[in-house]
């Protein structure tokens, strides 16, 4: 038990991170990322937060995986998934309270919206590791895909490259609808899109190590990510 909760920890820790890491790339202005982009834009038009529109997505999404495994559905499939309900409430506090304590964070040039873009998505990647590390849970857009994946037997990288760009998509269509304008979606949301990857897997193989986590936490069973 103590050990489960330390993992538990660690994973809390990486939804932290990454709420971080996408409020340092909002607040880049140089747009989003791919799986903020539609709550962030219902959040410049409604008087909910951007953390209470994270929230109501990943309940849609919540929603979408128990459709995906209808029929075919087993106790552990339905633990994991209402697993992700709790997670959800409190990354989505997460990004709120982020988001108000970086309320007077606003770039002066290029160079600085470049800065906080980079150190966001490098936050981001962060939080990505200390997510895959522990193997306990899963945020609900990376589950809605690979329970997609496995019902429509499509290889999961695949589907979740289609995945962002139809959030992406909507959050274009939305922006128009409401403003006229595109909002959210810019050079650093593709920056992030791409430079996020990249950096995950340095960290997770070179840096955040399961040596390193076991150093930091002493968990003695940290499966190996």
């Amino acid at each position: 038990m103590k050990d489960l909760l330390k993992r538990y920890a660690v994973f809390t820790a990486g939804l932290y991170f990454l709420s971080m890491g996408i409020v340092l790339i909002v607040r880049s202005a140089l747009g989003t990322t791919p799986i903020s982009s539609v709550n962030y834009v219902l959040s410049n038009h409604t008087p909910l937060t951007l953390g209470i529109w994270t929230f109501i997505i990943n309940m849609v999404l919540i929603v979408g995986q128990f459709w995906l495994i209808s029929g075919r559905r087993t106790r552990r499939d339905t633990v994991e998934i209402l697993l992700q309900i709790p997670f959800s409430f409190i990354f989505s506090a997460f990004i709120d309270f982020n988001m108000f304590i970086t309320s007077e964070v606003v770039p002066t040039g290029y160079l600085m919206s470049i800065l906080l873009l980079g150190a966001g998505c490098l936050v981001q990647a962060i939080g990505v590791v200390l997510e895959l590390k522990p193997r306990v849970a899963m945020m609900s857009a990376e589950a809605f895909v690979r329970y997609a994946s496995q019902r429509y037997d499509k290889e999961f990288g695949r589907l979740k490259v289609w995945f962002d760009v139809t959030l992406v998509s909507l959050a274009v269509i939305i922006s128009l609808a409401i403003s006229s304008r595109i909002e959210g979606v810019r050079e650093g949301s593709v920056v992030a899109a791409c430079a996020t990857g990249y950096i995950v897997t340095f960290l997770n193989t070179r840096v955040i190590t399961r040596g390193t986590l076991h150093r930091l936490t002493g968990i003695l069973h940290l499966k190996r990510a």
